[in-house]
């Protein structure tokens, strides 16, 4: 079982009267990547901060094993970071950087309770920077200057500057962003990699979703310096709480729906079997489709019929746009349909994702009215849960 490392109680940040982070608690287990994901100012950066010292929570407590640290200062706490732009010392050798913090003495408390500084060996300090450069895959570089470097390069050096003095939390503030996308992409593999070979735990702020679910063990989702959702990658992609979430994290066709029982849920005006329970009869709901799980069939086939109007070649797959009387829904598909063709869609229960109200309702596309001439094709009498079910039971 992991091991509670840090926990943030009641923190709440204020900054001239604007609040950007809210009653937050949240804990980080030991030997976790865990990501803090959210767009430009919902308070992940501010959150990492205050974990790091940087900044006192206007109300609230920070524990790190289970020690309140909210007047401790940054180089007091086992924790370092690693900035987007990496502040690495120009006039410095790659060696140089990494061994900086190594030469400043250090206070350490000895058994018998007195404080005194200590100051590595030369030898000590070698065996250290060379380990790190080793770890980061940067051996052979220590003559180097940084100038020299590309952008990857340079941020392995910052990596192994942190990583140097052995911190237990290893903080990184959009780390990947200065980077091109092959590079972006090499790099998450490389610091997960990194990660678990540390054995720390790693806290990253993204505002890249893909970044997020390719490297993280927990993933945070943020909006309005309160916290949406908790859950593992898979959890937050397949099960978002609320439509801000499922907006948020990939691409979704999110619809106005009711749900008319347990396992039952109504769209534009037709019945679908779906796997969700636990919601009141005839409650309204959102419902999130993901583009990757609608099967694209000939329109007599089709439980939905409507017009494709855009189609984007995207190497594995197509992003087909379809009109279903003013409804435009993306659907990703190996086949290819020409705009202008009519297509029917159908879409298995487990297809279906049904949420509860909430304040991000309606703001990710606006289903609630539809024309007479989209009842008259797709004929409400029609209801797919008796086909679906039939099927089950078999």
């Amino acid at each position: 079982m992991s091991k509670e490392l840090i926990r943030l109680k009641d923190v709440t940040m204020t900054f001239d009267d604007v609040t950007v982070l809210k009653d937050i608690n949240i804990y980080f287990n030991d030997q976790e990547f865990l990501t803090l994901l959210g767009p430009s100012g919902c308070g992940k950066t501010t959150m990492l901060r205050i974990i790091g010292g940087f900044q006192t929570p206007t109300s609230g407590d920070v524990f790190f094993d289970g020690v309140r640290i909210n007047d401790v200062p940054p180089y007091r706490r086992q924790v370092n970071t690693v900035f987007q732009k990496y502040a690495l010392f120009p006039h410095l050798n790659v060696y140089e950087n990494v061994a900086f913090g190594l030469r400043i003495p250090r206070e350490v408390t000895g058994d018998n309770g007195k404080t005194e500084k200590v100051k590595l060996s030369r030898e000590e300090i070698d065996s250290r920077v060379c380990e790190m450069l080793e770890v980061v895959s940067l051996k052979g570089f220590e003559h180097r200057s940084i100038a020299s470097l590309s952008g990857g390069q340079q941020q392995r050096v910052a990596i192994a500057r942190a990583l140097v003095n052995r911190p237990k939390v290893l903080l990184l503030d959009e780390p990947l962003g200065a980077l091109d996308m092959r590079l972006r992409k090499d790099m998450q593999q490389e610091l997960k990699r990194i990660q678990q070979q540390m054995g720390i735990t790693f806290i990253n702020v993204t505002h890249d979703q893909e970044e997020a679910l390719a490297m993280s063990d927990t993933v945070v989702v943020m909006n309005e310096g309160v916290i949406q959702q908790i859950g593992t990658p898979e959890d937050i992609y397949n099960e978002p709480k609320n439509a801000f979430v499922a907006d948020f994290i990939g691409e979704s066709n999110i619809v106005d729906g009711i749900m008319r029982e347990d396992k039952v849920v109504e769209i534009f005006n037709r019945r679908f079997a779906c796997l969700d329970g636990g919601f009141a009869k005839d409650e309204p709901v959102d419902v999130v489709i993901r583009p990757e799980d609608v099967d694209i069939v000939s329109e007599a086939e089709g439980q939905l019929r409507g017009t494709v109007t855009s189609v984007t070649f995207k190497g594995v797959h197509y992003d087909t746009i379809v009109d279903f009387y003013g409804f435009k829904w993306l659907i990703q598909t190996t086949d290819y349909c020409p705009v202008g063709s009519r297509i029917g869609i159908r879409i298995d229960p487990d297809g279906f994702h049904v949420m509860k109200k909430s304040k991000y309702s309606g703001l990710y596309g606006d289903y609630s009215s539809y024309s007479e001439e989209y009842d008259e094709i797709n004929d409400p009498t029609l209801l797919d849960v008796e086909e679906e079910g039939a099927g089950d039971e078999e």
